[in-house]
């Protein structure tokens, strides 16, 4: 299997500066798990000789399993930013799905678990405990990501058509900023307006437009990450607002600050980024 790169992070907040002692991995998975895992990531930080570090992202429509401090989680989509302050010296493991692709392992609507986390035990039984154990007990990162490989093929569902094509639908918003009204969303479905809500509580978690303005906020994260300033009154039409107050009303109302507040902040000290670096791996 020839080496690839994960998708390139999107939604972060957090400005680079203070990046210094926090570690971030990515790994791709196998071929049989590809159509279900976005990716297997870690993030290490060892800041008991530095200040703390707030980590600002927006979530995305997905679904992650974690692995930190004696628990293993089922963390639903999350439709509020996440915040949390690094200090000292922790290690989470996770497991990206890529939107839909966890319904099959869940028995029931994702909207359930939105907004909540569970414990892996709930979702896959007292089975789990056993993976719990081992990541948490295993220092090496590539031998976590082999564990958590070998235990979801273990369990491998199938894929029905209709989750993937929902799948691929809610991967293709992300990037085709000309997607900016549900009713487009049905269209490329070929399905009507309602059918598609229903489809994206059960297997997404979260509804269509929900998502849809969620990605545009991501490009906007991404956009006031640059070098150059955009122009804010652009980048709104450009991503589908009205105009440029609903842009800052919309980027407010998520993430606390007005674009341009959130730019100063961004730009204020100097960049020091993390390191980071990416593997694929073949399913065991």
């Amino acid at each position: 299997m020839s080496p690839s790169q994960p998708d390139a992070p999107r939604g972060v907040l957090s400005p680079p500066a203070g990046a210094e002692g926090i570690h971030n991995e990515r790994f791709t998975p196998g071929p049989e798990l590809a159509p279900f895992i976005g990716h297997f990531w870690t993030v290490r930080w060892d800041l008991r000789e530095r200040p703390s570090f707030l980590a600002e992202t927006l979530p995305h429509p997905c679904v992650h399993l974690l692995f930190e401090r004696g628990r293993a989680q089922v963390a639903g989509v999350s439709t509020r930013i996440f915040r949390r302050r690094l200090q000292g010296q922790a290690r989470v493991f996770g497991v990206k799905f890529r939107p839909a692709a966890f319904h099959p392992f869940f028995k029931g609507p994702l909207s359930r678990i939105r907004d909540r986390v569970l414990s892996l035990s709930a979702v896959f039984g007292k089975q789990s405990d056993g993976l719990k154990h081992a990541i948490l007990g295993e220092p090496d990162v590539l031998a976590c990501v082999a564990l958590a490989e070998a235990f979801l093929l273990e369990r491998l569902p199938p894929m029905p058509a209709a989750t993937a094509e929902l799948r691929d639908l809610v991967e293709r918003l992300a990037t085709d900023q000309g997607i900016t009204r549900v009713e487009q969303a049905a269209a490329l479905a070929g399905i009507d307006v309602r059918t598609l809500q229903r489809r994206f509580d059960a297997a997404v978690g979260v509804s269509p437009k929900w998502v849809i303005q969620r990605y545009r906020l991501h490009e906007a994260a991404e956009q006031l990450s640059q070098p150059t300033v955009p122009d804010f009154a652009s980048l709104a039409l450009q991503l589908g607002y009205f105009d440029q107050p609903h842009f800052t009303r919309s980027f407010k109302a998520t993430t606390g600050r007005a674009p341009g507040d959130h730019l100063a902040r961004r730009t204020s000290t100097p960049a020091s980024a993390s390191r980071r670096r990416s593997r694929t791996l073949s399913a065991k």
